[in-house]
């Protein structure tokens, strides 16, 4: 691990992310575009052939590539040049026991979403993280985009007033069949598995991408929310589609739309915000733009790299307007934001507010409260429950 005082860049292993994975290559990509971190060590399967398959094709140490997470958590501990952070992308069932496993030993996390499967679960984490000081990411994406994070300044200002009312929705086609059931989508397979998924499919997989876009970008807090979840196509065991009625704290109504079986959409996420004095709308589809309409004005559209964003936000644009910047840099601006907080708390130095702009461990544990009040209210014929 590195020494107190020094400014390496912090060094990192990886629970996931074997042969066949989609999400840890993204990972180590989006690592690797600042140079952020160094890889150096993984248990990247279940199977010790493709930990040591993925680990060759990264040009590991052998030495450095572990049967288990519990393995490397207690090895990579005990050295002097142990890692600084593990990045956890397995199925959600294993995010607990992992990312335990190396808060335990004095480890900091990332982590994929939704966080656990329980909320004890994820309270658990939060509780330990703070006990042994140690940072803690929860890596809802779609936070790192310059135009969100501008968004979220505008609300923050009192630019579009008191919020009234927020749609959300993300919509996308690819289990519009039963993808699952065919043995060779390894992707629909563990999401359709409630082992290894938990209780909810769409929910947790993209419901909670919504739940946090709106929890950062205007504040609010959810106080009351009522579902409805569906599985629309024969034979699978958890939702595809979703609908929740949202009351937040304050006064504010909401609506959110998730579904994973709406023909002709990709991975459409989309966010509005009305407010008593304007409103903005963003879509992950066209992410460097943000539309905004203020009363009494006409609306305009804000190009990321061309019109002036908040200073929070314009420092994670990287290239002049019209060159697209898209999910790839949204998830370095995360690891740019947690590795630069972890290399001041590296070196001795206290962490500030802006320091820590990036998704932390109580956006986690909102996300696993969402699902689990989701599924409350719809196995109660959609009644209103408190989150």
């Amino acid at each position: 691990m590195a020494e107190p005082g020094t400014i390496d860049r912090p060094s990192y292993g990886m629970v996931g992310g074997g042969p066949g994975a989609f999400i840890g290559d993204v990972h180590r990509k989006a690592i690797a575009l600042d140079g952020s971190a160094r890889l150096l060590a993984g248990c990247f399967s279940r199977h010790h052939e493709g930990t040591l398959e993925t680990g060759r094709s990264l040009g590991l140490d052998p030495q450095r590539l572990y049967r288990t997470f519990e393995e490397m958590a207690a090895a990579e501990a005990a050295r002097d040049d142990g890692i600084d952070f593990v990045v956890i992308v397995t199925p959600n069932a294993s995010h607990h026991p992992a990312a335990k496993a190396f808060l335990s030993r004095g480890i900091h996390v990332v982590c994929d979403k939704p966080l656990t499967l329980e909320i004890s679960e994820a309270e658990e984490l939060a509780a330990l993280a703070r006990r042994n000081d140690l940072l803690f990411c929860t890596t809802y994406t779609y936070t790192g985009y310059p135009a969100v994070k501008h968004a979220r300044a505008m609300v923050a200002a009192g630019e579009l007033g008191e919020i009234r009312f927020v749609n959300a929705e993300y919509a996308q086609e690819w289990l519009a069949t039963p993808l699952e059931r065919d043995g060779k989508h390894k992707q629909a397979a563990w999401r359709g598995d409630p082992a290894q998924t938990g209780i909810v499919n769409a929910v947790g997989d993209i419901g909670t991408h919504v739940e946090n876009l709106v929890r950062t970008v205007t504040g609010l807090r959810i106080g009351y929310l009522s579902a409805r979840l569906d599985t629309l196509v024969p034979g699978r065991r958890l939702d595809d589609n979703a609908t929740v009625l949202v009351d937040y704290e304050g006064g504010a109504r909401g609506v959110y739309w998730v579904s994973q079986v709406a023909i002709g959409r990709d991975n459409a996420l989309r966010l509005r915000v009305f407010g008593s004095k304007g409103s903005l709308e963003w879509s992950q589809e066209d992410p460097d733009h943000l539309q905004v309409s203020m009363l009494g004005r006409p609306s305009e559209r804000l190009s990321r790299g061309r019109d002036p964003f908040h200073p929070g936000a314009q420092r994670h644009s990287r290239i002049p307007a019209g060159h697209p910047e898209g999910y790839f840099e949204a998830f370095a601006n995360v690891y740019r934001a947690f590795t630069a907080a972890l290399r001041k708390k590296l070196a001795g130095k206290a962490l500030a507010g802006e320091d820590l702009d990036f998704p932390g461990i109580e956006d986690g544990i909102s996300g696993v409260r969402f699902i689990h009040r989701c599924v409350e209210s719809s196995s109660r014929g959609s009644a209103r429950v408190s989150f």
